[in-house]
């Protein structure tokens, strides 16, 4: 998952772990890691002035994830600062794919805890039948 990001810049969210992120044993459920990638990702197309509400209503048309490569290396615990990073590594006609990595940061320096490589498509809002990224879409993305 060492693939170079297609656009330069790598997106960053904060996120700070709650309760409700953890499970029985005190430390992130490995799904909640997926919702933190979901959420910097809403927010990086945000930053590029893409809103998903919006961008539905205007084209009729939205992402939906179809494959998640995902590798766990080591846990995070309630009240712990995370920064989670987007950055995109390919855009095609009808898809795109994406790199996240999930890290502890600390006084000390971050920690890699999780990373995913995502890929995600372009359908149609009503029917869900795959179709192609609008080019003004495309051309926010890279």
């Amino acid at each position: 998952m060492s693939d170079e990001p297609l656009a330069k810049e790598t997106f960053h969210w904060p996120v700070r772990v709650y309760w409700e992120d953890t499970d029985a044993g005190g430390i992130v459920f490995y799904a909640n890691y997926l919702k933190f990638f979901e959420r910097s990702r809403t927010e990086w197309l945000r930053a590029k002035g893409i809103s998903q509400h919006a961008l539905r209503e205007t084209t009729g048309g939205m992402f939906v994830v179809g494959q998640a490569d995902v590798r766990y290396l080591k846990s995070a615990r309630l009240d712990d600062e995370l920064m989670v990073t987007t950055s995109l590594l390919d855009a095609g006609r009808a898809s795109m794919t994406i790199h996240q990595q999930a890290f502890l940061t600390s006084p000390g320096g971050t920690v890699l805890l999780c990373e995913a490589t995502i890929r995600a498509g372009w359908v149609n809002a009503e029917t869900l039948k795959p179709g192609r990224i609008p080019a003004q879409i495309l051309q926010a993305l890279t």
